[in-house]
């Protein structure tokens, strides 16, 4: 059976997609499922995540992959065949060429940090998806609890075109600093940060099994 596509999009720069595409790869690899990661971001930050973590581990236990907007129906197609999940890091834009990340897609996610300015660059991303035949699941990112900012975030995500993932990523160093490690939160035993990754992680095999 083919392996599914996951298209991380977000028109702001900063949301935390490279994050989450890390978060996730190495919980599903924790797993035991095959992993490939695919960067059509020009800054190329997960190649460079990656490329820390061959260095410092020998070996990545993910498959690797760059392409232009214009490649990534190529390479989703090739990589789907060998692996269970392939993620997708995109640019932080929206126009015509993440149209192909999009269309290859079993499932798109859209991280959005606590900030309304975050909440409105979604509007975008959730046309184009619209226009591709997908409904986005959003993924409420550094967020804080207990706070009023962070209630109203959730409660407006929640009225959007889009499902809304009942688990989130809390603003933790701890992403950060393994990060920059070439590691995920859940390989490094960073407690909540890396329960609520697995608790992510679970919920979006679920959707993706519906």
């Amino acid at each position: 059976m083919a392996g599914k596509v996951i298209t991380i999009a977000q028109q702001k720069g900063g949301s935390g997609k490279t994050t989450l595409a890390v978060t996730l790869g190495t919980v599903f690899a924790k797993q035991g499922l095959s992993v490939a990661l695919l960067d059509t971001d020009p800054q190329g930050s997960l190649g460079r995540w990656f490329m820390t973590r061959r260095d410092r581990l020998g070996e990545a236990g993910l498959e690797f992959s760059t392409a232009s907007a214009w490649g990534v129906s190529y390479e989703c197609d090739k990589l789907r065949r060998g692996v269970d999940v392939v993620l997708v890091d995109t640019p932080p834009k929206v126009d015509a060429d993440l149209r192909p990340a999009l269309r290859e897609a079993d499932l798109v996610l859209v991280p959005v940090s606590a900030s309304p300015v975050d909440l409105w660059a979604t509007e975008g991303v959730l046309d184009l998806a619209a226009r591709e035949g997908h409904r986005p699941m959003i993924v409420l990112n550094r967020t804080r609890s207990g706070t009023r900012i962070g209630d109203e975030i959730a409660a407006a995500a929640a009225r959007l075109e889009a499902d809304l993932a009942s688990a989130r990523l809390a603003n933790r160093v701890a992403y950060a600093e393994t990060l920059g490690l070439g590691m995920g939160v859940v390989e490094a035993g960073r407690g909540a940060a890396a329960d609520e990754a697995e608790a992510l992680a679970a919920e979006i095999l679920a959707t993706l099994a519906g």
